[in-house]
């Protein structure tokens, strides 16, 4: 630049006062990099820029300094007591109370939803609301779903007749939709669904006794806000089945895979995890409570990484499994999942301990190695496919190869003896063909999971498949694919549970079977169903005494047949999971 154009923008910059003195800098570095000496040039522009320099520094000597702007700095000065703002409206505690209406909350689709009901729960009835099974006598009723409405558009459809049929003598009816279907079409609910009082966001439980007080009144109200700090870790869930054996513990919300076909990010926004104290305060007290299973929950559950406090906040990288990438940069420091599993699980030898549902990158050796070692871990492992084509894989973003996903089930197999294995596909992603499609079925014939879940590809609003890629797989080609993939996974699951006949199996009895009433069932370590006689037994741990399973009991189940979702078998005793052994 010339030493000219400099002295112009100091100019331009005298009536800035005090920060003029950094166009002198600029000046300065100008004339440095101008490769003219100081003295070396008398043009006129020369001794018209020297008058400007003379002029700017007499100013600047004589102008005000920075002490000068701190003891004239004015003092906002108080509103006359006539002039005060009102306060804003807010609620009362009296307002905000539940009075004893009741509620009757109803769950679709995925764990977390489980969750997030005993979540929103637990805070109502801090409220002073009452919990009723009657749909016919609840003042208020809430749906939590997911995204995938039709089941829940379905119900809705049939609560807007239960309003309209509401006798006018009694409390006015109030209908609440939460979780991620309120988050996703929350403008669309509102504006056509006129019998919908409350809509609540994943991140906004908290926010319930407040909108229903405002439904109350008769308006519609809202909050789908999403958080980057709220993981509940507070609230202690409220178990929606006081005789069940296991209960759900979300120890992280939100995920940032940012898979193309996945809504969960722009629904349940971004990862963030509960501190590790919480999560073990909330087992110690569902171990109390006599609980013998507890599932550690999360989007992506095997990311868990606790940063809560400083001193956790190391710069030890991630790492992840072989041949495996993210989507984002890589995170450092926190306390990982692996030491959240250690720590779960030494906090009552006799519960079980399972967690879902992983992402395959997340499987460190230091992972598989605990699986391997604690007797109170089940030897199950969910590991999401979706795809047994590396070309489709690469379009869902999901960081891996079909080769580094074989590899780390073989390492898993090779890590963890005997291990249960399932996972997740989608059948018809967009641009999938017959050859994509015949890699998944010989993935499914390679790996033979034990359990499965499969589904055709619906695409959703908002994700990245939505903007970027197009579903153009017709609907019958899904279906047919879909059925073609079901067919497959159960011949190869039938296979692998066959391979339980003639063993012994330690199981958790949950009760009645729904299909008889004299048959018991509960799951193996591998989280399969297993139906028994209800049959008197030895109890071993009380030598002679003859008994009979109850819920929460181990049993040891002698398998006598298998299919692709059930073992059957005979009961031979009860037992402790420390004093069992399985085996074949």
């Amino acid at each position: 630049m010339h030493p000219l154009q400099c002295v112009l923008r100091m100019q331009r910059c005298q009536r800035w006062g005090p920060l003029a003195s950094v166009s002198w800098v600029l000046l300065r570095t100008c004339r440095a990099h101008s490769g003219l000496p100081s003295t070396a040039c008398s043009s006129p522009e020369r001794q018209q820029e020297d008058g400007v320099w003379k002029d700017f520094s007499s100013r600047l000597a004589t102008g005000p300094t920075f002490q000068h702007f701190l003891r004239n700095a004015s003092v906002p000065q108080e509103k006359p007591s006539s002039e005060v703002d009102d306060p804003p409206p807010y609620l009362t505690v009296d307002e905000l109370s539940g009075r004893q209406r009741k509620v009757y909350l109803e769950t679709y689709g995925c764990q977390m939803n489980v969750n997030d009901t005993e979540i929103a729960w637990s805070i109502l009835q801090k409220s002073g609301y009452l919990r009723t099974s009657n749909l016919q006598e609840a003042d208020v009723i809430l749906l939590v779903t997911c995204s995938i409405r039709e089941q829940a558009e379905q119900s809705l459809q049939q609560l807007k007749v239960l309003k309209s049929k509401r006798l006018r003598s009694r409390v006015p009816l109030k209908i609440g939709i939460l979780g991620c279907m309120a988050e996703r079409l929350k403008e669309e609910i509102l504006n056509r669904e006129k019998m919908v009082d409350i809509l609540a966001g994943p991140d906004a439980y908290r926010d319930l006794p407040r909108l229903l007080a405002v439904a109350k009144s008769g308006q519609q109200a809202a909050n789908v806000l999403l958080s980057l700090d709220e993981t509940y870790a507070d609230v202690m869930p409220v178990q929606m089945s006081p005789s069940a054996t296991s209960a759900f513990v979300s120890i992280m919300r939100g995920c940032d895979n940012m898979c193309s076909y996945c809504i969960v990010p722009f629904t349940r926004g971004r990862e963030r995890s509960r501190p590790v104290a919480s999560i073990l305060e909330e087992v110690r007290k569902l171990s109390e409570q006599g609980l013998k299973e507890v599932t550690l929950l999360g989007q992506n559950v095997n990311s868990f990484r606790d940063t809560s406090e400083v001193q956790f906040n190391n710069a030890v990288s991630t790492n992840l499994s072989r041949g495996f990438s993210s989507n984002y940069k890589t995170k450092q420091g926190g306390l990982r999942f692996a030491h959240l599993l250690d720590q779960v699980s030494r906090i009552d030898p006799e519960m079980r301990i399972r967690f879902t549902s992983p992402h395959p990158k997340d499987f460190p050796d230091e992972v598989l190695q605990l699986i391997h070692e604690r007797d109170n871990i089940c030897k199950q492992i969910h590991l999401p496919a979706q795809s047994g084509s590396s070309r489709v894989l690469e379009a869902m973003r999901r960081g891996y190869s079909r080769e580094a996903y074989v590899e780390l089930v073989h390492h898993i197999r090779e890590s963890i003896p005997g291990v249960s294995l399932s996972s997740d596909f989608i059948a018809g992603f967009c641009g999938e063909t017959e050859e994509d499609h015949f890699q998944t079925v010989s993935l499914l014939q390679e790996v033979q999971y034990n359990m499965g879940f499969l589904f055709a590809y619906s695409m959703r609003q908002k994700t990245r498949a939505y903007h970027r890629l197009k579903d153009d797989i017709p609907e019958e080609v899904k279906l047919r694919r879909l059925e073609e993939l079901i067919t497959v996974f159960r011949e190869e699951a039938t296979k692998a549970n066959k391979a339980f006949v003639g063993c012994t199996q330690l199981v958790l009895v949950e009760g009645l079977s729904k299909r008889s009433a004299t048959d018991l069932c509960g799951r193996n370590d591998g989280n399969l169903k297993v139906i028994f006689p209800d049959a008197e037994m030895e109890d071993v741990t009380n030598s002679g005494l003859r008994v009979r399973a109850q819920p929460g009991d181990y049993v040891l189940v002698k398998i006598t047949s298998a299919s692709s979702q059930t073992l059957k078998g005979h009961v031979l005793c009860r037992t402790t999971l420390k004093d069992s052994s399985t085996y074949c």
